[in-house]
């Protein structure tokens, strides 16, 4: 049957209507589809295998007290034997050379002022002698810069120019040892006690523990550092002195001081290269027979402290933490953007949280997070980067993915 014209007409109108729903609704989704924001995709985080180190024996003597640190490391690295403050000798003089110091500073190249020496620094010589403490000859008229005489002081250990030193900037010994003690309270030093500039006296007593702290600020003074490491030098008026400390230079030695009452002492510092970074060992050794026995076990002790020393590889560069994945099969590992190593104390534990941030659409190279290592109580950071390019999906994924646009 032939249709009606009304038929006709009705017809036409939907096809008109059913085109223009189609247009309209093309010109809504294509812009939606093709312009819509992608998902924010979070990385799957590979597990953390940690480096192990193992934990170092040291070979410490029989007797005494002895303590081993190290610049930059917290603490102690060792100990063993007596906790007590016990003498320490010569090892004064440190003490002596850096209140000196504080109170009248000095550069490494400098002389500074003159000191010059009357009959009342003959006197402090004979006592000394009469004592049979370590003395340099020292006569009525000398007259001596402030660098020299730190030198007789540290290197040569002459008991009459550390006090002729403290007389000269400071009044008299007693105005010296307030300041002294004094200084030890401010630096935490709270187990020492001075009692006279030398260490003559058995009083003037610390522990092993204070004084690897001690140490740590000997080396920290770039003038005591120069003068603990130096082996000879030539005094004008006095003489040629030699380094009381027979260590410097084997081992690593490098300083710092000796001691020597009834038993022999040194608080001693030496350097190590491990992987490309340098150590800074600070030890002390306390009571020992001589210094022949002090010295065989201060070298035994250190090789093993060199040996707890450990180079870790923390990451390299490139190295995968995880990875992103998207719908549309455009993938990336998240990966360290450098190297890092660090060199630990044997058993020192090494953990790691990774940090990372959800991934659209990025370049290679993009910053997409952190890796936070744990050494110890220090923290080293690294950052993450896409190892390739999250590019979009295209026209084509977007128009048949719509449930993951929306």
């Amino acid at each position: 049957m032939p249709l009606t014209r009304r038929q006709i007409l009705a017809r036409r109108r939907a096809t008109v209507f059913g085109g223009l729903g189609l247009v309209l609704a093309t010109a809504f989704y294509l812009p939606i589809t093709l312009l819509a924001p992608l998902q924010a995709h979070a990385a799957e985080v590979l597990p953390y295998v940690a480096p192990v180190t193992t934990p170092q024996e040291l070979v410490y003597p029989g007797y005494g007290a002895t303590a081993v640190g190290a610049i930059g490391y917290p603490g102690l690295l060792g100990a063993s034997g007596s906790e007590e403050a016990l003498p320490m000798a010569s090892i004064s003089k440190v003490v002596t050379a850096l209140v000196v110091l504080e109170a009248k500073p000095l550069g490494v190249d400098e002389p500074g002022p003159q000191i010059d020496f009357t009959s009342a620094d003959v006197a402090i010589y004979n006592g000394y002698l009469a004592r049979y403490g370590s003395v340099k000859p020292v006569k009525a008229g000398l007259s001596l810069t402030q660098h020299e005489v730190m030198e007789l002081t540290i290197i040569a250990s002459a008991n009459n120019y550390a006090q002729s030193l403290v007389n000269w900037a400071f009044g008299s010994e007693a105005a010296f040892v307030g300041v002294a003690n004094t200084w030890l309270a401010s630096h935490n030093l709270t187990s020492t006690v001075m009692t006279d500039a030398t260490g003559m006296n058995p009083e003037n007593v610390s522990t092993a523990a204070d004084l690897i702290e001690l140490g740590k600020l000997a080396l920290a003074d770039p003038l005591v550092a120069q003068l603990v490491d130096t082996k000879s030098a030539t005094i004008p008026g006095v003489g040629d002195i030699k380094n009381t400390n027979k260590l410097i230079g084997d081992s690593g030695v490098r300083g710092i001081k000796t001691g020597t009452l009834d038993e022999a002492n040194l608080l001693f510092a030496a350097d190590y290269t491990i992987g490309d970074t340098t150590i800074t060992v600070i030890g002390v050794m306390l009571g020992a027979k001589d210094h022949t026995v002090l010295n065989a076990d201060v070298v035994a002790l250190l090789a093993t402290v060199k040996a707890g020393f450990q180079e870790v590889k923390l990451t390299t560069a490139g190295e995968s933490y995880g990875s992103y994945e998207t719908g549309w099969g455009d993938d990336s590992d998240l990966v360290a953007a450098k190297s890092a190593s660090v060199v630990v104390w044997a058993g020192t534990p090494v953990s790691l949280l990774v940090e990372s941030r959800p991934v659209t659409l990025a370049a290679k190279g993009t910053d997409v997070g952190m890796l936070n290592f744990t050494v110890g109580t220090e923290s080293i950071e690294v950052p993450l980067e896409l190892a390739s390019t999250i590019d979009d999906p295209g026209v084509g994924w977007r128009l048949s993915h719509p449930a993951e646009l929306f």
